[in-house]
């Protein structure tokens, strides 16, 4: 399906003097989308396609990151915020609780992006550190000359979209609907047939909160329902009428499973052999700068989605997390805005026998 390229009016990209890029095919592309039964691929803004894309489960971020990696980036971090602004408040407005956001930054990008994201909603999660150890240090670095010490590191940060009950965050409801009951939080501890994980972890009110698993959520709902203040009931209400159910509650929190053995560093080296994609008859360096390696995005695909869940890739590049998308039964939504980048993003999909 091929779809014509909009030409709305938008700020100036910043400007990207100096970098220059390793590959450029001087043919345009013949479509500007590609479609199969998992992908749809647009050489576009992602701007002008997020309101035609189905709600994401997983939305995949490796925009900019303040380093002049692309046409349009920052050459620092000050204008990472305004970059981000308007996707940010896109990715908001189509997204649910059950969506987790993957935000692949600098260390100072992400810093800097941060606030953005934390007043469009999005709640912080953790950071993943990418350790690309020593192999990813350029020749012999001169440390005395750049006076710190090598960058081996990528940052993949998590979020989600925080849930709200009444205009309350789900941490604060919980412990506001307790106290309504006139029962003392240690109670708590005995609806759900624990020592002190309730009151420690589920009324927390810091970044330690812990969401309560929705069997756990049930136990509150049933003892408060049956012990409380009975001028209150219902309790755990959205309503006012019927208390919410455990499957109610699954559906405000994100999808995660984490696979045994993996933390938060992941150790894995810089991408070389044949999944970094090259075009030799064009130039020997790599067709981009910040591919990312598809193990890596098959795994946090994996671990925050469903097969059949929608994943977004609004900053494609290459496509890698589409393709890690696919591979793993999930359908893909991405763009890229570059013509170069989208041929050889599309390509890897077009080749079925190619495994990158």
């Amino acid at each position: 399906m091929t779809k014509t390229l909009n030409n709305h009016t938008r700020s100036a990209p910043t400007s990207t003097v100096g970098r220059g890029r390793a590959v450029t095919i001087a043919v345009a592309p013949t479509s500007t989308q590609f479609e199969d039964s998992h992908v749809t691929l647009s050489l576009s803004d992602s701007l002008d396609c997020y309101s035609s894309w189905p709600s994401p489960s997983v939305i995949v971020s490796d925009g900019a990151y303040g380093l002049l990696g692309f046409e349009g980036d920052t050459y620092d971090h000050l204008g990472i915020e305004e970059w981000y602004e308007p996707h940010v408040k896109a990715w908001s407005a189509s997204s649910t609780p059950r969506t987790t956001l993957w935000f692949w930054n600098s260390e100072i990008g992400w810093a800097a992006a941060h606030p953005v994201l934390e007043r469009h909603g999005w709640r912080y999660i953790n950071a993943n550190i990418w350790n690309k150890g020593k192999a990813h240090i350029a020749g012999n670095v001169n440390t005395k000359k750049i006076r710190r010490f090598p960058v081996v590191t990528e940052l993949c940060v998590q979020y989600v979209l925080e849930a709200t009950i009444n205009g309350l965050s789900l941490k604060q409801w919980l412990l506001q609907e307790w106290k309504r009951t006139g029962l003392a939080q240690r109670t708590a501890n005995v609806a759900c047939g624990v020592k002190d994980v309730a009151t420690r972890k589920y009324f927390d009110q810091g970044h330690l909160w812990y969401c309560p698993p929705p069997e756990m959520f049930s136990r509150l709902v049933d003892y408060a329902n049956h012990h409380g203040d009975p001028c209150g009931r219902p309790y755990f209400s959205k309503d006012g009428i019927n208390p919410l159910t455990a499957a109610e509650w699954e559906m405000m929190r994100p999808v995660f499973n984490c696979p045994m053995g993996v933390t938060n560093v992941w150790d894995r080296n810089p991408l070389k052999g044949p999944e970094r994609i090259r075009v030799p008859q064009i130039s020997g360096r790599a067709a981009h700068l910040n591919q990312k390696p598809l193990d890596l995005m098959t795994r946090i695909i994996e671990a925050s989605s469903d097969p059949a869940d929608v994943i977004w890739e609004p900053f494609g590049g290459l496509f890698t997390a589409s393709l890690a998308a696919k591979q793993l039964g999930r359908r893909a939504f991405a763009a890229e805005i570059d013509a170069t980048y989208y041929q050889l993003g599309v390509e890897r999909f077009q080749h079925s026998t190619r495994l990158f």
